[in-house]
């Protein structure tokens, strides 16, 4: 049995199914990765918007060993100063306030939920207005604020409070305001949702209506965050200040860390008992989280993620011009989804084998996070491959097509004698039929 085979079957017998993988990944360098046979693959999901950085940056690694031998993790009962440098960091590059730690961006989303009915707990305020489309975690709290029914299924009843308004419609969000209603929680960005941008009358008008009825604006920037979008945060796209946003994903570069960071409004109603967590904020992974920060800022990532992501989506742009099957392409920096007409698990499959790692998302999205310091012959490599694997799947689409319209020919033939003696079948049925037989589904 090969290596690859042996770690499968031994994840596949004591790993609980919560995802689907294909490949067994061992090694990981800037935007590559290799896997036990050695094949090398472009990484264009950054381990769904973690590795800004890239894979193993080597200043992020070093700061790692160097804490782990000096202090990994003592509690939150004591001060210890990467905490206190990071925090200081954090409020600097976004809301002035202060910062809560945990360990993911569910756990961020949390904090944020606890914080805001804590802040309105007095005038009897505990509602969430979230966004149809959106995803804030896996925790129940974080589940019912996502608007994705789909990924509630089978967990119901769930915790009340949150009511999903239409994304992008402040109509919808005006009306769904009640005296119970605490807060709006959203993302600049719709990561998990199909890489969908909020529209800049819509955020700015949630600010608006936040300021009119006294309520809380939160975003969610455990996706769009930490200069994924060309910007810190994807919130400053907009000129809006929120009062309170989460943080995860790419803050450890793959060490598990989270934060929640408040503006001045919010900034102490926390109080000694109120929230905790055990792990969050211990001096291994904030010591991963400031060499992240150094690494973005000396490298001078942020406006590189804009600079790389116009010339990406121009090339995106121009396979949409080429491929009738492929309908656009929409985000920001270097977050961005080319949107297909039919589902893009085949495309993605195709670029894998290819060597190009992407995500599909919300069904028909090949959803495109590669690392901030990409290169441009890596984005011209992987625009080769995409424009390779779309011509592929066109021509399977086209063939697919030939072969039904020449069964329904062939069916039309055999029929005729049928129709002449009044028992023919309708256009429709002869297609069903047809696609039948050539083994044709819906989902195709």
């Amino acid at each position: 049995m090969s290596k690859t085979e042996e770690i499968k079957t031994l994840f596949n017998e004591y790993v609980m199914p919560t995802y689907s993988p294909k490949l067994v990944l061992e090694k990981g360098r800037g935007t590559k990765v290799w896997d036990t046979d050695g094949k090398v693959y472009l990484d264009f999901t950054a381990g769904i918007s973690v590795n800004n950085v890239g894979h193993c940056h080597p200043r992020v690694v070093d700061a790692i060993q160097r804490q782990a031998a000096d202090l990994m993790h003592v509690s939150n009962h004591h001060y210890t100063e990467n905490q206190a440098r990071l925090a200081w960091r954090l409020s600097r590059l976004s809301l002035d306030g202060k910062v809560f730690f945990c360990n993911s961006g569910a756990e961020a989303n949390e904090g944020l939920i606890k914080l805001a009915r804590l802040w309105g707990h007095e005038s009897e305020k505990f509602e969430v207005i979230s966004m149809t489309g959106s995803f804030h975690g896996r925790t129940l709290a974080t589940l019912a604020a996502t608007g994705q029914e789909k990924v509630q299924e089978g967990f119901e009843p769930m915790p009340e409070g949150f009511y999903p308004a239409d994304f992008n419609d402040l109509d919808c969000v005006r009306a769904m305001i009640t005296d119970n209603t605490v807060a709006v929680l959203v993302e600049a960005i719709q990561g998990e949702g199909g890489v969908v941008p909020a529209e800049e009358a819509f955020f700015k008008g949630i600010r608006e209506l936040c300021d009119e009825h006294n309520l809380l604006m939160l975003c969610d920037e455990v996706q769009c965050g930490m200069g994924r979008t060309g910007s810190w945060f994807g919130y400053q796209a907009y000129g809006v200040t929120p009062d309170a946003i989460s943080v995860a994903k790419a803050l450890g570069s793959g060490y598990p860390i989270g934060a929640v960071v408040a503006g001045p409004k919010l900034a102490d109603v926390f109080s000694p008992g109120k929230h905790a967590s055990t792990f969050g904020g211990n001096p291994l992974a904030c010591a991963a989280g400031l060499a992240t920060l150094d690494v973005i800022e000396d490298e001078d990532l942020v406006a590189k993620a804009s600079r790389s992501g116009a010339k990406f989506q121009a090339a995106l742009e121009e396979l949409v011009g080429r491929y009738e099957h492929v309908s656009g392409v929409r985000g920001r920096g270097l977050m961005l989804g080319l949107v297909l007409d039919q589902d893009a698990v085949e495309v993605t499959d195709c670029l894998r084998d290819m060597g190009l790692l992407t995500l599909p998302t919300a069904g028909n999205v090949i959803r495109l996070l590669p690392p901030l310091n990409v290169k441009d012959g890596e984005l011209e490599e992987a625009i080769e491959m995409i424009d390779e694997a779309l011509e592929i799947w066109h021509d399977d689409l086209n063939a697919a097509a030939e072969a039904v319209a020449e069964a329904a020919g062939t069916l039309a033939e055999a029929l005729v004698e049928d129709t002449a003696e009044g028992g023919g079948e309708s256009d429709e049925a002869i297609e069903e039929e047809a696609e039948e037989a050539v083994g044709v589904t819906d989902e195709d």
